[in-house]
């Protein structure tokens, strides 16, 4: 019985390592635009029934409670929290922020879209908006030569000001991807999101159609990272690890007192 105290105690240490890196990741990305915070969720391994509640006790008797003894807990999954970030004030024409849910849809060069909240976007040698990697935006918006004012509208319209033209003319509108589970969007790296057969596909209307958030020019969202609960949260694993620790050397003990008792 007490190696079997042994196996729970380093599922719950390997549980709470688990936790700790969700933390750090989300800890380390406190100042990365768009960023959101992961949570690491749990579920208690197999149960050992050594009796059901209902049982027979007697031929006219039986458990009112069962026996169960759990075999640990292990990572289930973890989980975005896809709360609206804070928006700084950047003034940068082609730094957009999205207020309220939805994504940028961005096209790599394998022709593959992936899926992003970090709108510090850039124009390309030829005029097109692209990501800080590259990739283009979609649907394309391409900014013609000698342009001397870009505006984005908050659905997303972009107009140019040309040379010798007294209005601005309309180059293109992007779009603001939604899903339907965005929790079950695959982060890959480099602020993108990857669709996957849980979030479902990806469903593109104008910036404020439909619940989708309106896109602010100019505007950066930080990452929902809060530091005073995560910090929290650190101690807290903390505190689970060190009794998991504490856990396994009770045991140690209990073992070494058998072994010691039973030798003489």
């Amino acid at each position: 019985m007490p190696t079997n105290a042994l196996q729970v105690a380093s599922t719950g240490l390997e549980a709470q390592g688990h936790r700790m890196q969700v933390i750090a990741n989300n800890l380390a990305n406190v100042g990365t635009s768009g960023f959101k915070r992961d949570r690491a969720n749990f579920a208690t391994l197999a149960y050992q029934d050594a009796r059901v509640a209902g049982q027979r006790s007697s031929a006219q008797t039986a458990y009112a409670t069962g026996l169960n003894l759990g075999t640990g807990v292990a990572l289930q999954s973890t989980s975005q929290i896809v709360t609206q970030g804070t928006l700084n004030m950047t003034d940068q024409p082609y730094d957009l922020a999205l207020d309220g849910n939805g994504y940028f849809q961005v096209e790599r060069p394998d022709g593959g879209l992936v899926y992003t909240r970090a709108g510090n976007f850039s124009l390309s040698a030829d005029g097109q908006l692209v990501t800080q990697q590259g990739f283009a935006v979609q649907p394309t918006i391409t900014v013609p030569e000698g342009t001397t004012g870009v505006a984005i509208a908050p659905d997303g319209t972009v107009t140019a000001m040309l040379p010798g033209q007294a209005e601005p003319s309309e180059v293109g509108q992007l779009q603001v991807a939604q899903f339907v589970n965005p929790a079950g969007l695959r982060a890959i790296g480099d602020n993108f999101l990857q669709e996957t057969a849980a979030s479902g596909p990806a469903q593109l209307a104008a910036g404020g159609e439909q619940g989708r958030g309106n896109i602010r020019q100019g505007m950066l969202e930080q990452s929902n990272v809060n530091i005073v609960e995560e910090l929290v949260a650190m101690i807290e694993c903390q505190r689970a690890y060190e009794i998991n620790s504490k856990m396994v050397s009770a045991v140690d003990n209990m073992l070494q007192n058998a072994n010691q008792t039973l030798g003489r």
